[in-house]
């Protein structure tokens, strides 16, 4: 974790010494006007790690340092992201036209369509709409035709989502009268005793099978044991390396869970052998696996539906470019061999409260016969 810190402070430093230049040095301004763009950036630079140590340690800050925190990383990025696209344009047009202000034209450039896409980004994160997508499974027993799954994942309560936020995604799944709620991880930015009050709202989740969760990546960084227990506490199942039988008017089905790879305590890792070890023969499986990446594991092992998250969809555009560069699948419904695997984009986001070209989802999966 020390490493990890050192070296995301010093990118994060360079990120903004970036922005800098381009706003402040190469457009030369001075005296006073340098000095406060100069301070307002050092006063955003302090107030991300701050926002983020308080969640993971549970400290408490003014509202206003996470508040400010959290927007400046999405504005960060796209001033970043500008910023070092406009270098070479810059350095050309000094090149066949000199003398020409275009330092100063980049840096109005950038940081307006820097401003103008964040708080475009900004109104895209809010309460997820319902995204409903039908599952053909090839052998699909008659009874189980119209199975309804409600799956949530990454909601990363605790940045810049509260408790109003569990409350109104639990309100609107619940009036989806499913059969199963799919809990596919990455609920949590913090710990049990920070979060515990705002995490209390998944208790009222209701459908006729019940509720499953899966650890993701973060519930790693906020104590997945403890957490674990929390979510048993409430009344949801949690699937580690295992799976239950259902009985659904008189058909079975199974349903599996894995942890993360990220997994960091005793006991803990993912195992999708053990996972499947004694299910029944010929049954339907529906796979809870956080990371698109077990898809061809699933596959090899008969699944007939695996869902997952992490990927945000790659929640900011073009962030999804390089999301899909690392996983096999960025988002949506995809055929891998005779397995039918779905991402979400995510319930909630992380860091940033903003989405851009990757709009949230609360997704109802519903099982047809091919």
């Amino acid at each position: 974790m020390v490493v990890f810190a050192t070296v995301a402070l010093a990118v994060f430093a360079l990120v903004h010494a970036t922005i800098w230049w381009r706003l402040v040095g190469a457009p030369g301004l001075e005296g006073a006007p340098q000095a406060l763009a100069t301070a307002a950036l050092a006063v955003c630079f302090v107030s991300v790690p701050a926002a983020l140590a308080s969640r993971v340690f549970g400290t408490t800050l003014p509202p206003l340092v996470p508040a400010i925190g959290f927007r400046w990383v999405g504005l960060m990025f796209y001033w970043f992201i500008l910023s070092v696209a406009a270098e070479p344009v810059v350095r050309a047009l000094s090149l066949f036209a000199p003398g020409g202000a275009w330092p100063q034209a980049a840096a109005a450039g950038v940081a307006v369509v820097g401003v103008a896409l964040s708080i475009y980004a900004l109104a895209g994160a809010r309460t997820p709409p319902v995204k409903r997508v039908d599952v053909p499974i090839h052998g699909l027993d008659p009874a189980l035709e119209g199975f309804r799954i409600a799956q949530l994942s990454d909601v990363h309560l605790g940045n810049t989502i509260g408790r109003d936020f569990i409350e109104a995604i639990v309100e609107r799944t619940n009036a989806e009268s499913v059969d199963l709620v799919a809990l596919t991880g990455d609920f949590v930015d913090g710990t049990v005793a920070a979060l515990g009050p705002a995490a209390a709202p998944f208790a009222d989740l209701r459908s006729r099978h019940g509720s499953y969760f899966v650890t993701g990546n973060h519930e790693y960084f906020s104590g997945a044991g403890a957490w674990c227990t929390e979510f048993s506490r409430l009344g949801i199942t949690v699937l580690r390396n295992d799976h239950r039988t259902l009985v659904h008017d008189g058909a079975g089905l199974v349903v599996a869970g894995v942890d993360d790879p990220f997994a960091n305590e005793p006991g803990h890792g993912p195992d999708l052998a053990r996972a499947l070890a004694g299910r029944g023969p010929g049954l339907p499986v529906v796979l809870l696996a956080h990371q698109p990446i077990f898809a061809e594991q699933a596959a090899h092992a008969g699944v007939s539906l695996m869902l997952s998250g992490h990927t945000h969809g790659g929640q900011l555009w073009p962030f999804s470019l390089l999301v899909s560069a690392v996983q096999p699948i960025l988002a949506g419904l995809v055929r891998v061999a005779d397995t039918w695997v779905y991402v979400s984009r995510g319930t909630g986001w992380w860091g940033p409260p903003m989405r851009l070209g990757a709009p949230n989802e609360i997704t109802v999966l519903t099982l047809r016969r091919a």
